[in-house]
């Protein structure tokens, strides 16, 4: 599992209305060097929390802080991007399955070069999927595939790799201390995300997966998991937005989202504390969590440890 899986997974999204950027005397500081942000105000009676995930990393490198734990344990409702228990049903995956499909009889081979293709075909090969079950599939829902192989086609949470999501080991802690558990948004509502973006992009998008996955782009994986381990957002956001994969459609993918959840966390807040476990790409930046919740009144203080 590589860069791109992990920057796709942290900006699907769906279209809605444009909001004005938020100032940015409220974003993060570049020495505010924190996965975990505390969030009071507002009227809030105890903290809620805000942690920023990398939706998968080596077990080797997969470390949570004191913090964080302690964090966690004084809640009793965790809200990740999505329900992750829903990625664990099967009879609420299949229908959203039967949304990856392209429309029409377009396929990859009509998207791509005849190297290109070739290049595509031996990858799924070898994770274990044959073009004739991928070719019609949308392409940006293949570069979730393709990038993490056998690791992310596998949703058990029990599962051992040598990848580890964060997302998963939050739900069985949760899960262990039977706590509720809740999405800021619907899958279906990220999938709609694939029909905002032309099929001839995703496909770019799929092959910069591909060539990151089979060795082309190693090092840039490898400086974003330093950076998570640093727990530097600032730099990680500087990162992500110098990614070519994605340009032009940033707004799309990750500010429409961050501004979409405020609403939906605040009500979250009022009824309980809540832990919110969503992609380190959406702390940072001006348009980020952090300052967006800022924005709408709260005191947002990064936890360091």
């Amino acid at each position: 599992m590589r860069k791109f899986a992990f920057s796709f997974l942290l900006l699907i999204a769906a279209v809605n209305l444009w909001a004005q950027p938020a100032s940015a005397e409220y974003a993060p500081a570049p020495t505010d060097k924190a996965l975990l942000w505390k969030v009071t105000g507002n009227g809030q009676e105890t903290p809620s929390y805000v942690y920023g995930t990398i939706h998968m990393i080596g077990r080797d490198d997969y470390f949570l802080t004191d913090s964080a734990k302690k964090a966690f344990e004084s809640v009793k409702h965790v809200a990740f991007e999505i329900d992750m228990e829903d990625m664990t049903d099967m009879s609420k995956m299949m229908p959203l399955m039967m949304k990856a499909f392209m429309v029409g009889d377009t396929t990859l081979k009509d998207l791509l070069s005849e190297e290109e293709y070739a290049q595509v075909s031996e990858h799924f090969q070898q994770v274990g999927l044959p073009m004739m079950f991928v070719d019609r599939i949308k392409p940006m829902f293949l570069s979730v595939l393709g990038s993490g192989g056998e690791d992310m086609m596998s949703f058990d949470p029990n599962a051992e790799s040598s990848m580890v999501s964060y997302e998963m080991e939050f739900m069985k802690m949760a899960q262990e201390k039977k706590m509720d558990i809740d999405g800021l948004e619907t899958a279906e509502f990220q999938m709609s995300m694939f029909d905002s973006i032309p099929y001839k992009v995703q496909a770019q998008m799929l092959m910069d997966a591909i060539n990151t996955e089979d060795g082309g782009n190693s090092d840039q994986f490898d400086e974003m998991v330093k950076l998570y381990k640093d727990q530097d957002i600032y730099a990680m956001q500087d990162m992500m937005d110098e990614e070519g994969g994605i340009a032009g459609y940033e707004d799309l993918l990750l500010v429409r989202r961050n501004r979409n959840w405020i609403p939906i966390m605040e009500e979250a807040m009022k009824q309980r504390p809540t832990f919110f476990a969503v992609g380190a790409g959406h702390l940072g930046g001006e348009e980020g969590v952090i300052a967006l919740l800022r924005e709408a009144g709260y005191t947002v203080e990064p936890l360091i440890d």
